[in-house]
């Protein structure tokens, strides 16, 4: 249920509303739009036929509208403004665009101090890299663990970008926190549910990927697993599902995109380097994410993408960024947004 105030209805009208909530037992989430206050009810279960009359009939009380989603915290109907993540100074979902960069994995310190500097001399406003990587083979290389952790954290040091990597377990979200910025969490981990919990527990901003056969609803209920345990800071991040088709590593739902803007308030990010797997594709259709809608990109670059210790299929070469960063300013412009940090084309 969500209680829409009136939009001349007091702060001593809101407050009033809360305590009643909670002398039954309930939680209200209070989210200030420009023009009116609109609060979210939680708690299981709602009878509305019996709430709803009691708290329209409250001081600054428009009315009550029961909320028809499964997924309440994440639903735009919940909280009809926009949630702005800020991360070290980064806000992602107001109107910039930010661009998320770097390798698919930490190869070295070298190498990532390299590939920071490069990207953020363009104007990327953070660094992806994984310490930890969830392989199909158990053959291939897999992170280096704690010591990639090490490397990351003298990546922001010298670079001042905010870090991106992935928790694969509940029991590893403790170090990996004292290391990150943002908690990736794996399209194979969507549905991780001891995982989402342990992170919600966190104040750490997530990027929940989709996973390759889940469909929007199921993405979304993953997000509310996650803010259902206190953390709201959740990115949502489409990279691609499994279809019939094997002309790309997979593909990219730029319907999710659009979609998702539409239906909850959250940050969208597109990751069109997992979506397509093909090097050539990844500008196409990042670019085309951001025209749906998207709030930033998620994209692999590497200084030798084709020696890169895991794909390299997909990743970009440094001046092949340094373009797209280009064009994505210029789409973002086209849409009435601009590029955080990007030059104008």
């Amino acid at each position: 249920m969500i209680v829409v105030m009136r939009a001349d209805a007091s702060a001593e009208d809101v407050a009033g509303v809360v305590a009643r909530l909670e002398r039954q037992g309930l939680s209200a989430h209070v989210s200030e739009g420009e023009e009116r206050t609109i609060i979210g009810v939680l708690g299981s279960p709602i009878d509305h036929a019996e709430l709803g009359p009691a708290l329209e009939a409250m001081g600054g009380v428009d009315r009550t509208v029961r909320v028809s989603k499964p997924y309440k915290l994440a639903s735009r109907q919940f909280q009809p403004v926009n949630t702005i993540i800020d991360v070290r100074g980064v806000k992602i979902g107001g109107p910039e665009v930010v661009m998320i960069a770097g390798p698919c994995s930490v190869e070295s310190q070298e190498q990532v101090l390299r590939i920071a500097e490069a990207v953020a001399a363009v104007g990327a406003r953070l660094f992806r890299a994984g310490a930890y990587k969830p392989r199909t083979s158990p053959y291939a290389f897999r992170g280096h663990g704690e010591a990639a952790l090490d490397m990351l954290v003298k990546v922001r040091e010298q670079t001042g970008l905010p870090i991106v990597t992935e928790v694969m377990a509940p029991g590893d979200v403790g170090v990996v926190g004292q290391a990150t910025d943002v908690f990736q969490i794996g399209a194979r981990n969507m549905q991780n549910y001891p995982l989402l919990e342990e992170v919600g527990r966190t104040e750490i901003p997530v990027l929940l990927k989709r996973g390759p056969s889940a469909t929007i609803e199921e993405w979304l209920l993953a997000a509310e697993y996650i803010m259902a345990q206190g953390n709201k800071q959740v990115m949502l991040c489409e990279r691609g599902i499994r279809t019939f088709e094997t002309a790309t590593r997979n593909t990219f739902d730029i319907n999710a995109v659009a979609f998702a803007k539409k239906e909850t308030h959250l940050p969208v990010i597109g990751d069109p380097s997992h979506g397509t797997g093909v090097r050539s594709l990844v500008g196409p259709v990042g670019l085309g994410a951001i025209a749906a809608g998207a709030d930033g990109l998620i994209v692999e670059c590497h200084h030798d993408p084709d020696k890169s210790w895991s794909d390299a299929a997909q990743a970009l070469g440094l001046d092949t960024f340094r373009e797209l960063m280009a064009q994505s300013q210029a789409v973002s412009r086209a849409i009435g947004r601009t590029m955080a940090g990007a030059p104008v084309a």
